[in-house]
């Protein structure tokens, strides 16, 4: 059994914003049919998942090597991956509380791509912004990526 997390934030206002990026993939993923797969999105906000992602593990008895968790990642180019299977949260707020909650850095995650704002926009207000028209192309062509390299991962052990 394995815990897949999509980090977002609840509510419509926060929907298509890149900080929901874990969502949306969570939304493709529910495409798919899985036998020993738990898709998670949790409902706290992002920089309290961890609380949720602690009582998923827990009730369904999933260590932290099988909890995977899918993030935004402001310092990568919009569109690239990285897949670590562990590490630190890298000021991710949502990643440092699903550490500080399971008390481990030894978890995998898949970190997408948002790219940087401009130097006038902080950080913190870009990645509550929607994706552009070109961004949004740009991004879903990753989500489908993302959702493959799971669907592979998940069909091969």
């Amino acid at each position: 059994m394995r815990l897949i997390v999509g980090l977002g934030n609840p509510g419509k206002k926060y929907q298509n914003t890149r900080h929901n990026l874990g969502f949306l993939i969570i939304d493709k993923l529910r495409n798919y049919h899985f036998k020993n797969l738990i898709l998670l999105k949790p409902q706290t906000f992002m920089n309290e998942s961890g609380s949720e992602v602690l009582q998923k593990a827990n009730y369904f008895k999933i260590k932290p090597q099988d909890i995977w968790v899918i993030c935004d990642d402001i310092n990568l180019p919009l569109g690239q991956m990285r897949i670590k299977e562990e590490g630190s949260s890298g000021g991710h707020k949502g990643l440092q509380s699903i550490i500080d909650e399971l008390k481990t850095e030894d978890f995998p995650r898949i970190r997408v791509g948002i790219g940087l704002p401009e130097p006038k926009i902080p950080a913190e207000d870009y990645v509550l912004q929607n994706f552009s028209a070109l961004e949004k192309k740009e991004i879903d062509k990753t989500i489908d990526q993302v959702a493959e390299i799971i669907v592979k991962l998940e069909n091969n052990k």
